[in-house]
């Protein structure tokens, strides 16, 4: 009997069903009555929704679980380089991504309980997470939604903004729907007041306990170090192992996600998730690989996937940040995808960037061809010039470097980010 092949099953599925988002609850619905409504037989699960940020929550939410000594399953969304990477499976000593067996035996098992019927297989692969996770021993579960909230796929427990609308009022509308009745809601730092109302007045209506960023909980840089404080009292913590001033906020949304879903986060296990926490392809710092190699030696080199201006902002007060302590030139790699303000997310860099390098992104039929994207990076004020890859932008930049090793950024996308980590050889694990 042939070894079940889980990429081979989404080929497969992908040639029978959409590839894209259909907002309606109702076929995933169907599909988990067929399997016996496996989403009532999870654990404890932290839902998270948000436009920037959501990964990382998850990440520090995971951190802070396992480090307190709990079983996790995380499922989040996209994947970098393979599908398994969506789902972690929890176990002693931390979770670890699907096995391919069994990954492949259960899309096949509930492609099977679909019937044929019409579906997206992004609802199929949603299936597949609630049946892996009921099915496997854990005592919580962090669920990352995938597009938006109400009519998300993992809603039967945003720069969207084709799906979702174009004004904040109404993305928070629809981020705000995966809040349920009576059920705990904690409310991050959000940049905008319309937003926040939106939330707050959603929370109240479904009179759910709320805890809100500034108001129930904050957090703040003192000293080199993260103070986090709510009505328990203050927590002195290392920073953040994710490079950022924003990770302090997102860090603190998750301490007071996990209190309020009921688990006791200690002092200690707070420190140790703060200095393990990881997020491939988020300010991750790349130190080998065959890329790495082919850099300017001694280059300060990181990818991230942030790709909307928001983003870029945030990376690059991170970059600022850096630079403040150990100046370094700063020459960016980008790769974007079409339905993303390019120039937008370029405007962030003005004055911090020296140069940039624009590449294709092979991994996406949207990608922005590099001489149309070098146009964008330009019209935000920045000097660039388009090449055929990050391997030639790495080489070029050596053979033409004349000075400090420079501090090297490759991002724009996560399709980009994630062929990165591919051809580097550095894929998440």
């Amino acid at each position: 009997m042939t070894t079940l092949s889980a990429e081979r099953e989404i080929e497969h599925l992908m040639t029978l069903h959409p590839k894209g988002f259909d907002l309606s609850l109702d076929r995933v619905t169907r599909l988990l009555e067929h399997l016996g409504n496996p989403q009532d037989r999870l654990p404890p699960v932290i839902h998270i929704a948000g436009t920037n940020g959501k990964g990382s929550c998850a990440a520090f939410s995971r951190a802070l679980l396992e480090a307190a000594g709990h079983l996790v399953h995380v499922h989040t969304s996209p994947h970098l380089v393979n599908w398994h990477e969506r789902y972690r499976l929890a176990a002693e000593g931390g979770g670890k991504l699907v096995d391919d067996e069994v990954f492949a035996e259960a899309i096949a098992r509930v492609a099977e309980a679909n019937q044929g019927q019409k579906i997206t297989v992004f609802e199929i692969l949603t299936a597949v997470t609630f049946v892996l996770f009921s099915e496997h021993p854990a005592e919580a579960a962090i669920i990352e939604v995938g597009l938006g909230g109400r009519f998300d796929a993992t809603n039967v427990v945003m720069d969207h903004e084709a799906y979702l609308g174009d004004r904040v009022e109404l993305i928070a509308a629809e981020k705000a729907g995966i809040i349920k009745r009576r059920c705990p809601v904690v409310i991050g730092a959000q940049e905008s007041e319309t937003a926040l109302q939106v939330l707050i007045d959603t929370a109240e209506r479904l009179d759910c306990p709320t805890v809100i960023y500034g108001q129930d909980f904050l957090a703040f840089e003192e000293n080199g170090r993260m103070v986090y404080q709510d009505e328990d009292g203050l927590m002195d913590l290392p920073s953040p192992r994710l490079p950022g001033r924003h990770q302090f906020a997102n860090a603190a949304a998750a301490i007071a996600a996990v209190k309020a879903a009921g688990f006791e986060i200690s002092h200690r296990a707070a420190e140790r998730a703060m200095t393990h926490v990881a997020w491939p392809a988020r300010m991750q710092k790349l130190t080998q690989g065959k890329l790495v190699d082919l850099a300017p030696k001694g280059s300060d080199i990181w990818l991230d996937g942030g790709h909307n201006p928001g983003a870029g902002i945030v990376i690059a007060e991170a970059l600022a940040g850096q630079e403040e302590k150990n100046p370094r030139p700063l020459i960016l790699i980008s790769g974007m995808i079409n339905t993303k303000d390019q120039t937008g997310y370029f405007s962030a860099f003005k004055g911090l960037a020296r140069h940039v390098y624009t590449v294709p992104v092979s991994s996406s039929d949207a990608g922005v061809p590099n001489d149309e994207l070098a146009l964008r990076a330009e019209e935000a004020g920045l000097s660039a010039e388009p090449v055929s890859s990050v391997a030639s932008a790495l080489m070029l930049l050596r053979d033409s470097w004349d000075g400090p090793a420079p501090r090297i950024l490759i991002g724009g996308s996560l399709y980009f980010a994630g062929a990165v980590l591919a051809e580097n050889g550095t894929p998440p694990t």
